[in-house]
């Protein structure tokens, strides 16, 4: 028997959201005691709620008074929403028309972690072709997409946080931090990514940038198939003009200025 959803509920998660959502309206900061009547839970208990979502920064506390407010964090998460909303319902006639005018497979993809994940896709109607995985994870250092995000973080972020171990995958798989830092250099210069089987063997892949008003990249755009129909002529004559020409279109729906 298939359990209800309810039954998986955890009681302090659910309680911190309760907290959470006291600072709503003209509510903008609310001290332990009127949040303990408000949940009818004990002080000690809320206290701790409090202590951990700030640690998380989803709660700030006005040392002044000793009130609590929301944290920047509820901000930036809301922010990502909107950002992703955003940017999947403007993606969407683009991957179309894409996939329609080169035949392979197109889709968007996010930074995350140290991951980038795909968030739409479309497929080609032909029997070979790749099938793409929508909330798939896929490496940052091989992908077409990985790559493009990769040259634009500053390069001390990049070495701290996104270049560890990097993990062969084939033959092609660049594996080397100093020939993997020159190529994403080269990536930034030309504006856009390339994947030549390094992840998966026979497939091919490229990848531009997507920014937002701000001009920061917020997702890419790719392209991905075999290589033997993706192939070293067809990139230059077709799918970079193709891809450079998508990427300005969907950027610029999100109010980026070329």
């Amino acid at each position: 028997m298939r359990r209800e959803k309810t039954n998986y509920i955890i009681q302090s998660v659910s309680h911190a959201l309760d907290v959470l959502e006291q600072f709503a309206g003209d509510q903008d900061e609310l001290g332990v005691t009127e949040l303990s009547k408000r949940l009818k839970l004990h002080k000690n208990n809320v206290f701790r709620l409090l202590a951990t979502l700030e640690s998380r920064g989803y709660i700030e506390q006005n040392k002044t008074n000793e009130s609590y407010r929301l944290g920047i964090r509820c901000l930036q998460v809301g922010q990502n929403y909107v950002s992703q909303m955003g940017l999947l319902k403007q993606a969407q006639p683009i991957i179309e028309q894409l996939s329609k005018s080169s035949s392979e497979t197109a889709f968007v993809a996010v930074l995350r972690k140290a991951t980038v994940v795909q968030l739409a896709a479309v497929e080609p109607d032909r029997p070979v072709r790749l099938r793409a995985g929508v909330g798939d994870t896929l490496p940052l250092h091989c992908t077409a997409s990985g790559k493009v995000h990769l040259a634009h973080i500053p390069p001390a972020e990049l070495q701290e946080n996104y270049l560890g171990a990097l993990e062969r995958h084939t033959d092609n798989t660049l594996t080397d931090h100093v020939a993997l830092q020159e190529h994403l250099r080269r990536v930034a210069e030309v504006g856009y990514g390339l994947e030549i089987g390094e992840h998966i063997a026979d497939v091919n892949a490229i990848a531009v940038p997507i920014r937002d008003y701000t001009r920061n990249v917020v997702g890419t755009l790719a392209l991905a198939g075999p290589s033997h129909r993706i192939d070293g002529a067809r990139i230059e004559s077709e799918l970079v003009p193709l891809m450079r020409q998508a990427g300005r279109d969907l950027s610029s729906r999100l109010g980026s200025e070329a």
